[in-house]
């Protein structure tokens, strides 16, 4: 150890003002200890809008559960953006996430991706994982909803007999259902996994009503007696929640665990809103009390930090210089001069600057 030490202190004089790590990324742009990073293998077309990309982890990646999503960085126009996304790929595979191409971000990764691309990472997180011991569950997706969902089915349905999955998946048309052709080869491969697939186009424009217990009895009669896993559109989730809580009554019905990709927030929690000032941009916006401070900043052409845009990571958090804001999941109105806010979760209350 001592002579690594003095080996490092002689590369640092020949390398000054640069790091011996700034030259070793160079070569292997993996290596760095600074910042996590991903080296694109594949990139697979799943639909017209969507792509799967796989890549290799560099030191310092946590393997991935099943289930679990991973805040993704890309250079856009010389600007590093952070955007969360669910983890796709099997436990014990390099992981892979599968993009949609909605907004600026998710539009790049989709459609501009190559193999030997570099992605910044963050380590995986998230508590929508399968549980411990297999049981009957049943998974209910839409759209992009399926993505985390996918790693478990891949991971669970074939490593293990007694699976007994049933999935429920609602998309606009066969077409842009994502990994169509490979759900129901694995249905076909594993008596394990039952796919239920539901086509709005093809059921005349009407979407999968979980409101209602009419369409879920037909799709899976045994529903009831299933620990069940949610993920897609808000009100997609909210039906759920609502019909889960509705027939809770029963306390053997097994629970619902729902994965979210947008914040819930209060309704009617907007307020007055106000002239928001950046102060080291030199920009300033008037804005609605329901609009968060990221989407204003952004709107402004500011170069927001920002990760999950649910309020979860943390990654948003810009010094509050003066005035309130608002947090749109509880209504309450906070705020002292220094204080962290998480801009993607509150709004103006009033006139606000911040320190970005």
């Amino acid at each position: 150890m001592t002579q690594f030490r003095a080996l490092r202190r002689v590369a640092s004089l020949l390398t000054t003002p640069r790091e011996p790590e700034d030259f070793l990324n160079l070569v292997n742009p993996l290596a760095s200890a600074r910042q996590l990073r991903g080296v694109v293998t594949k990139v697979v077309r799943e639909t017209a809008d969507s792509t799967t990309i796989h890549f290799r982890p560099g030191r310092g990646w946590n393997p991935h559960a099943a289930g679990q999503w991973a805040r993704i960085g890309v250079e856009i126009d010389g600007v590093r953006q952070w955007r969360s996304y669910s983890l796709s790929a099997a436990v014990g595979h390099d992981p892979a996430i599968t993009v949609t191409a909605i907004g600026v971000v998710s539009t790049a990764l989709a459609r501009d991706t190559k193999v030997g691309d570099i992605l910044f990472l963050d380590t995986p997180q998230g508590d929508f994982v399968l549980p411990e011991h297999p049981r009957p569950l049943l998974m209910l997706t839409a759209g992009s909803g399926l993505t985390p969902v996918m790693s478990m089915i891949r991971t669970l349905v074939p490593r293990r007999p007694d699976a007994d999955v049933v999935l429920i998946h609602s998309a606009r048309t066969r077409e842009e259902a994502l990994f169509h052709d490979e759900l129901l080869e694995l249905a076909d491969q594993f008596p394990g996994l039952t796919v239920r697939h539901w086509f709005t186009r093809e059921e005349g424009g009407r979407r999968l009503d979980l409101s209602d217990v009419t369409d879920l009895e037909t799709l899976c009669p045994d529903w009831r007696e299933r620990a069940a896993y949610a993920c897609g559109p808000t009100d997609f989730l909210d039906a759920a929640t609502e019909l889960w809580l509705r027939d809770g009554e029963d306390p053997a019905h097994p629970h619902l665990t729902i994965e979210r990709f947008a914040p819930v927030l209060l309704e009617g929690s907007g307020g007055e809103g106000g002239l928001l000032t950046f102060e080291k941009s030199d920009k300033e916006l008037e804005v609605g009390g329901d609009v968060p401070l990221l989407e204003a900043g952004e709107e402004c052409g500011v170069v927001m930090p920002s990760g999950c845009r649910m309020g979860i990571c943390r990654s948003c958090l810009v010094p509050l210089v003066a005035g309130k804001v608002r947090d749109l999941r509880t209504g309450e109105v906070h705020g002292d001069e220094g204080e962290l806010i998480q801009t993607c979760v509150n709004a103006a209350a009033g006139p606000v600057h911040l320190d970005i």
